[in-house]
């Protein structure tokens, strides 16, 4: 009889991919309700967990999953999942952090070139019948804006690449990252200097107990009156009603922002509705080509530990030579 493997949630319609990937290795069973609840029920006895959005996977959650030797993210982020306490059962968690690099860059250098240049303000203007080239006023010019990076893994390295094409000066700070790491584009600095130096401010850092709400009120007041705040990684890393509180009082200029920390966005949220707001619906991450990856990334991985391979993406590397997989 083949292990069985529980799949939480999905974006996708279908389990094919799933079943070509894992055919032989494990059986594919979807979870039936919708809540977190249910993954006690239908994964007590499931060797592998595959997740998307479905959490929080607490520690009370992991301690009923005795058999369980991996989960499985199908995204990057794994801030829904207690990482240590499954360390401490013997399970290895993966994410799948190269899937959409380029996409959510994109993403990120896109709102930065819409907001500096104010596209979506123009846009509505000249939709609602208004020919006026300088009603956006004031723009600067975008070679020699400083652009400051906030976390400086592989996709805020990526927006620094396309930064530096537009001619920004580019700043970063990230307390794991130093400053003669090979290849870096930019300088980096403390946050504090950062905030104080940057015209426009993008945000890449993990969403964890540190960096929850690390833009509140205070950040705020330290931010050039004229700066813009871009967000394509995690909702929960801005206070939003400290943000809305510093577009009301004039402390930021701006902001573009592809995550929110409630999803999808409430209709009737202040930031709706504000000309100097840009809101996408957590869309950086997608493309065609980036969906084909995404889907492939979580059972690729539990087809590795399932047949006794180490996998690529761990996000716990301590729970090697010791968890249930035995790897």
């Amino acid at each position: 009889m083949l292990p069985r493997a529980l799949l939480t949630d999905s974006v996708f319609d279908s389990v094919d991919v799933e079943r070509q990937i894992l055919h032989s290795v494990a059986e594919i069973e979807r979870l039936d309700g919708g809540a977190i609840e249910d993954v006690v029920v239908q994964g007590r006895d499931c060797e592998a967990i595959l997740n998307t959005y479905l959490g929080p996977i607490t520690a009370e959650l992991i301690a009923q999953l005795p058999k369980c030797k991996i989960i499985a993210r199908y995204g990057i982020g794994v801030d829904t999942i207690d990482v240590d306490a499954a360390t401490q059962a013997g399970i290895i968690v993966t994410n799948n952090p190269t899937y959409c690099v380029d996409e959510v860059a994109d993403h990120a250098m896109a709102l930065v070139l819409a907001a500096a240049r104010k596209i979506v303000f123009y846009d509505r203007a000249v939709r609602a019948g208004l020919w006026a080239p300088t009603a956006g006023k004031p723009i600067k010019r975008l070679r020699g804006v400083t652009i400051g990076l906030v976390g400086y893994g592989n996709i805020a390295r990526q927006v620094a690449a396309r930064a530096a094409g537009f001619g920004m000066d580019i700043l970063f700070s990230d307390p794991f990252v130093s400053a003669d790491t090979p290849n870096v584009i930019g300088r980096k600095v403390e946050l504090d200097e950062l905030l104080v130096a940057s015209d426009i401010i993008s945000l890449h850092p993990p969403l964890n107990a540190a960096t929850r709400g690390m833009f509140n009120q205070a950040v705020f007041e330290a931010m050039k009156r004229s700066a813009i705040l871009v967000n394509v990684s995690r909702g929960g890393l801005v206070d939003m009603t400290a943000l809305v509180a510093a577009l009301d009082n004039g402390l930021i200029a701006g902001c573009a922002l592809d995550t929110f920390e409630t999803e999808p966005l409430q209709d009737d949220h202040p930031l709706r509705g504000r000309e100097n707001v840009i809101l996408t619906p957590h869309a950086a991450w997608y493309s065609e080509d980036a969906l084909e990856l995404l889907h492939r990334g979580a059972p690729s991985e539990v087809r590795r530990v399932l047949t006794g391979e180490w996998p690529i993406h761990v996000v716990n590397p301590a729970v090697r030579g010791r968890n249930r997989a035995g790897l």
